[in-house]
Order: structure tokens, then sequence, then C-alpha cells
């Protein structure tokens, strides 16, 4: 297969892990490259989501490598084979890597966490809300870049409303409901909306009040996207160097209990959904 120019992230997690059975199984990856007849120049492309592989090669590899994990390995023949070009691929050369990169993780998911403590996340946001958000953090940019991503932003909620929906639970701080990062009427109407998606039966959104006490997480925003096994769960989170793809197995399961933590330390869904309400009554 043709080497690519710039692989997307769920070609070099692929890799990843493909690095990750091999290194199980005590191999170099010499030794993997003389397994499939390819030199060792291919086989790190392959593990760094350079070249592809195909699912003949994919088999081969996991069975060297005594791979007896069954539903992981339908998963990465998934990847794999799987070329799907996606809506965000018309924003391609527009915007840059992380946003498509988020795009197709979010298209693959099984499901979706999102934790937030300063702003609505991205899958709830109206229009109002997301260009107010873009306008202040980017004042540098032009009205049309704002408007490029305001637009990308409204085409991601389309996991959470489409016929077919992945499971969606946030949750969210009460300062992330009550900064005002536009005027009164935006704000309200962004409860409103906040309110009107909870309602469906695959989202679930619940609260965290500022008067709880003993709370010392509110760094702990993250985006947790399920993969088709656990061991493909993906957490994305920002940093002061951009946006960061986290895949470890020993961070996600701490990401895993960190959300469980917060979860159960929130209002419960009907609860939540009551103090959003008296929260936009105050606006």
């Amino acid at each position: 297969m043709p080497a690519r120019r710039h692989p997307t992230a769920r070609q070099v997690r692929l890799g990843t892990e493909l690095r990750k059975l091999r290194e199980a199984a005590g191999l170099k990856a010499t030794e993997a490259a003389s397994m499939l007849g390819a030199s060792s120049v291919q086989m790190s492309q392959i593990e760094a989501g350079i070249t592809g592989v195909s699912e003949q090669r994919l088999r081969r590899l996991a069975a060297n490598y005594a791979c007896s994990d069954d539903a992981l390995i339908e998963a990465l023949v998934t990847m794999a084979t799987n070329r799907t070009r996606g809506w965000w691929e018309e924003f391609r050369g527009r915007l840059a890597t992380p946003f498509l990169d988020l795009s197709e993780l979010e298209h693959h998911a099984s499901y979706r966490w999102d934790v937030d403590f300063l702003h609505v996340p991205g899958l709830l946001q109206t229009e109002d809300y997301a260009r107010a958000l873009f306008s202040y953090v980017n004042p540098e940019h032009p009205k049309s870049d704002v408007e490029l991503w305001v637009e990308h932003r409204m085409k991601r909620r389309v996991v959470i409303e489409r016929p077919d929906p992945i499971p969606y639970e946030a949750v969210l701080h009460e300062a992330a409901l009550r900064i005002r990062v536009s005027d009164r009427a935006a704000v309200r109407a962004q409860l409103t909306r906040v309110l009107e998606l909870s309602e469906a039966d695959h989202v679930t959104v619940r609260v965290i009040p500022f008067d709880l006490d003993d709370f010392a997480g509110a760094g702990s925003a993250m985006v947790y996207a399920g993969g088709p096994v656990p061991k493909l769960d993906t957490v994305v989170r920002d940093d002061p160097h951009g946006t960061v793809f986290i895949d470890a197995e020993a961070q996600l399961g701490r990401f895993r209990k960190l959300f469980r933590k917060l979860e159960a330390v929130s209002l419960e869904p009907g609860r939540s959904r009551d103090f959003i309400h008296g929260l936009a009554k105050e606006l």
C-alpha cells in the first residue's frame, strides 16, 4: 500500500495497537517484518500509520503475536478495512487536522462521555453559543474562520441527532452553565437546548452544583469516546500545546474511574434538569 503523507489519528491508532501487540509478544519489529515478508522500514511505517495493512496481513500478525482477543482482532480488522470518507472530508484542507480527527473519532464511537467545567460541550452547543465562544477565544481570526468552525461544530452534532445516535452522557459543572459567553437571550437559548436534548432516551445530562462539599476535581475536563472494545477507547483533552488523544490502557482506566466518580457526586438526571430549568428562569 502507498505511504500516506498525513495519516489520521485513527490510522495512527491502528498502527499503535499493532505495535502494542508485538511488544506484548516480546518480538522486535524486524522479526514481525519477516513474518510478512516485508522490510523493517515497511513494518515501522505500518506501526506509525503511514502505511496501511490488509486484513490478511493483520490476521497473520495477530496469529504470530499469539493474540487470543478475538473481539480486539475483529475491531482492528474493521479499522484497517473500513475506509469511510465521512462528512468531515469536506473540511479537509480548510480546518486543522485535530478538528477532522475528532469528527472521525466521534463517527466511529460506540458511546461518548463529556466532562466540562467552563463551557457547554460542543455536541450540546447552539450556533450562537459556539460563535460567541470561537470569536472571543480567537479575536485575531477573520469572521470567515469563525463561521467555518461553527459550521463544523454544528455538523458534529449528527452523532447524537441521527436516527441511530450513540449513547451520550455529559457531566457539567454549574459554572459551565452560568458563564455568559454571549448575551442573556443566547445563554437562555443554550440552556433550553441542553434541556431539550436531555429529554432524549440516549442523552443523560448531570450537573455538579457550586455548593458541593469536598470537590477538587475541576481540572478533570475530558472527552471520552468508547471504542468497539475497551482497549480501543480514546480520551481527548486540550492542553497548552493543542489537542491530545490518549490511548494508553492504564490512563484509559484512570479516566473511566474518574468519570464514574464525577458522575456519582453530580445531581441525578431529573434533578439536573430541574436545576438547569431554574437557571434558565433566572435569565
